[in-house]
């Protein structure tokens, strides 16, 4: 049998893994109980998810619990922003991409990542709740792996809340009508999440752990 050159990069990309684990990890140490906030990119300054994501990270920031982000532009600018602006902690994880992601600047914490699962894990990593406010690819794989860590109980005493039940509807219509009825999920799966659409009411459920929905 023909075995394999050795890649003689793959000792440097490990070490290069590592050293992005150690570096986020020592930034990290002692923050805790933080609302991890996803969603678009593209979302522009005073849409309406914008300025909503705004005021939640704002009522966060005022709750004391600090706030987690992608860092880039869009709906995760418009988090670390009102945490920003409300004196709170502000951390920003941004990937390095050929195009989209810049960091914006409302960040008090900044990191930077060039693996996508290094970054992934960190975004959840010191967080007790999410917020998913609308977005594309990457934000609906966050809200996947999110749900599975919740269901397969890696992650205990989570909240999950997706914003905008209009944006959400369609998907969740999909999972009652299609997915569940074939035995794919379970109804009691539905109960991993909570829709809220009002600012004041998703902070209130991520603070207090009340059902509002």
């Amino acid at each position: 049998m023909k075995k394999h050159k050795h890649k003689l990069g793959e000792p440097f990309r490990m070490s290069e893994i590592v050293s992005e684990f150690n570096n986020a990890i020592e930034v990290m140490d002692g923050l805790r109980n933080a609302v991890g906030m996803f969603g678009s990119a593209r979302t522009k300054p005073h849409e309406r998810y914008y300025d909503t994501a705004v005021e939640v990270g704002r009522l966060l920031a005022k709750a004391g619990c600090p706030v987690i982000t992608g860092g880039g532009p869009g709906l995760m600018e418009a988090a670390n922003k009102g945490a920003f602006l409300a004196g709170g902690v502000s951390v920003g994880m941004n990937i390095n991409l050929p195009w989209e992601q810049l960091p914006n600047k409302y960040s008090n914490v900044s990191l930077e990542f060039e693996h996508f699962f290094v970054r992934k894990v960190m975004l959840v990593k010191h967080c007790s709740a999410i917020v998913i406010f609308p977005g594309g690819l990457g934000t609906f794989d966050e809200l996947f792996e999110i749900l599975t860590l919740v269901q397969t109980r890696k992650v205990s005493g989570f909240r999950l809340v997706l914003a905008g039940s209009a944006f959400w509807k369609g998907l969740l219509d999909w999972i009652r009508d299609v997915v569940i009825p074939q035995g794919m999920m379970g109804e009691e799966d539905m109960d991993l999440f909570v829709v809220l659409d009002e600012p004041k009411e998703i902070v209130r459920y991520l603070t207090k752990g009340e059902n509002n929905g």
